[in-house]
């Protein structure tokens, strides 16, 4: 049976995968409320888990080294209550195949080497290299709709990622090359870094373990 997560974790979850977000992008990571996500930040803020901050004209609430132990130690607590940590990890081992896939694949949309230079920046003028990064995106993103499917069969917060994926992906073939890595939207790249994250956390790993 799938397990919902309380409110409260799911707020101060959401400041570890997104890293710095204001509140109206907190409530919409997890569908919280404004008021009530507003209120737990102030909470986990007394707690000495989250802060406030600005950076170059935008204020955000980013985690403590203290938050980032409470995160983890809920999300244990969590998941050893769905009884299903091995569906997990097992998800966790399949994911990090397509992981490098997917760090190769926004590598070739921002590099396409040259003689003489390895590291040239992909100026997408050959639609042959382009239409190669997209195909692989396109099969990574067969790849991750069942393996969302099983993650979130295990902990419903992990639904959505792969229709995130997709979304994405629809909209760089639709001709708009900024969601394949842009990371003021809800790219490819920003999708499956929060993926990670929030896999990693759950599982209490450090990112690239294989176990």
């Amino acid at each position: 049976m799938t397990q919902d997560s309380p409110v409260d974790l799911l707020v101060l979850h959401a400041v570890r995968i997104t890293g710095f977000a204001d509140v109206p992008a907190l409530a919409r990571r997890f569908g919280t409320g404004l008021d009530e996500t507003t209120e737990l930040l102030e909470d986990a803020e007394a707690r000495g888990w989250v802060q406030r901050s600005a950076f170059a004209g935008l204020g955000g609430w980013s985690l403590t080294v203290a938050g980032r132990t409470e995160n983890e130690r809920q999300l244990a607590s969590e998941l050893a209550r769905t009884g299903r940590e091995g569906d997990v990890r097992e998800a966790y081992r399949e994911f990090l195949p397509l992981n490098a896939r997917l760090q190769r694949a926004c590598t070739d949309w921002q590099l396409r080497p040259v003689p003489g230079d390895r590291l040239a920046p992909n100026d997408h003028t050959d639609p042959a290299w382009d239409a190669g990064v997209l195909g692989e995106l396109a099969a990574i993103d067969r790849d991750l709709a069942p393996l969302g499917r099983r993650l979130s069969d295990v902990l419903a917060r992990f639904g959505g990622y792969d229709e995130r994926f997709a979304t994405a992906l629809g909209r760089v073939q639709a001709g708009d090359g900024g969601w394949v890595d842009r990371t003021d939207v809800d790219s490819c790249h920003r999708v499956w870094f929060e993926l990670h994250e929030d896999l990693v956390a759950t599982l209490g790993v450090d990112r690239g373990a294989g176990t």
